[in-house]
């Protein structure tokens, strides 16, 4: 079998590396696969989750996310790596095989306040309460297909709007609560690709108007459009759109208005992987459970 001649680009996280640029740099060479940073097939991730989804965000090059292992519990659990590091070596061997696919992810497209600002998601973008605040009083406003449109109100610490990818992240806190007063950690829900994911964060309020419902988590189709304005300023923080950890600051001035993205994140699946990442249960090839709107 004749192999690919492939250039690969490494990223790690700027800050907080989980392992050096050079330490990737060797294993691709080992690996047979060149270094380039201008002018790359496909992009090296190494790291966790928060690296995966602001590079998946960015960049339109094929991506391989690589995840670490740790010994500290608290530590990302990088659930959309495709390998980790210790099997990166095999994992380019196979890629130079043309052993591999890559599959298009959606993206969702985030402005505020009539494009002042505008960014793009790959996981998910919440809106949350800062630590002036005891809650956050806001509306969201839904506009669906075929008619679906809604607006609900909510007392919470936050809310989040999340693709596939992103549904192990905070959509999926309400699955980690035992009869609560327990955590079961590895618990998630994953929500189909051809839907959007709303979850309020520990809500003490929820109404949806006009009807008697209190939701609290729910899907709705993709194509769906959102707009989230604060009823009463409040210290709230835009997280997801930027590498600021403080976020982007939000006032009872600015929308937040949440749609779908014409790019798409270009993720790199491994032959040897089929069906054993959460990016391919999303398309039916694993455990899904999801709640529809409701």
């Amino acid at each position: 079998m004749r192999e690919r001649r492939l250039k690969a680009t490494v990223l790690v996280d700027s800050e907080r590396p989980k392992v050096s640029e050079s330490e990737v740099v060797s294993i691709l060479k080992k690996s047979g696969i060149e270094h380039s940073v201008t002018s790359p097939s496909f992009g090296v991730v190494v790291g966790g989750d928060g690296l995966f989804s602001h590079q998946g965000r960015q960049l339109s090059i094929p991506l391989l996310f690589v995840g670490t292992k740790s010994r500290r519990p608290t530590d990302s659990k990088a659930r959309l790596a495709e390998v980790y590091l210790t099997g990166l070596e095999a994992a380019l061997r196979e890629m130079k095989k043309g052993k591999f696919t890559v599959v298009k992810h959606r993206r969702l497209e985030v402005s505020i306040s009539d494009g002042t600002f505008k960014g793009e998601i790959f996981t998910d973008v919440s809106l949350e309460k800062g630590a002036d605040s005891n809650c956050i009083r806001y509306t969201l406003d839904v506009h669906g297909k075929a008619g679906g449109d809604f607006t609900d109100s909510a007392v919470s610490n936050g809310i989040v709007i999340t693709t596939a990818a992103g549904s192990t992240g905070y959509f999926s806190y309400l699955d980690k609560l035992d009869r609560g007063d327990r955590l079961e950690p590895e618990k998630y829900t994953v929500i189909p690709e051809d839907h959007v994911g709303v979850c309020h964060i520990a809500p003490t309020f929820t109404s949806r108007n006009g009807t008697t419902r209190h939701p609290l988590r729910y899907t709705v189709p993709w194509g769906s459009t959102f707009k989230i304005s604060l009823m009463r300023d409040a210290d709230a923080h835009l997280f997801g759109v930027t590498r600021s950890r403080k976020g982007l600051k939000i006032t009872t001035d600015d929308v937040v208005e949440v749609g779908p993205s014409k790019n798409t994140t270009n993720v790199i699946r491994l032959a040897s992987r089929q069906g054993a990442s959460i990016l391919d249960w999303d398309r039916g090839s694993g455990p899904t459970r999801s709640s529809r709107a409701g």
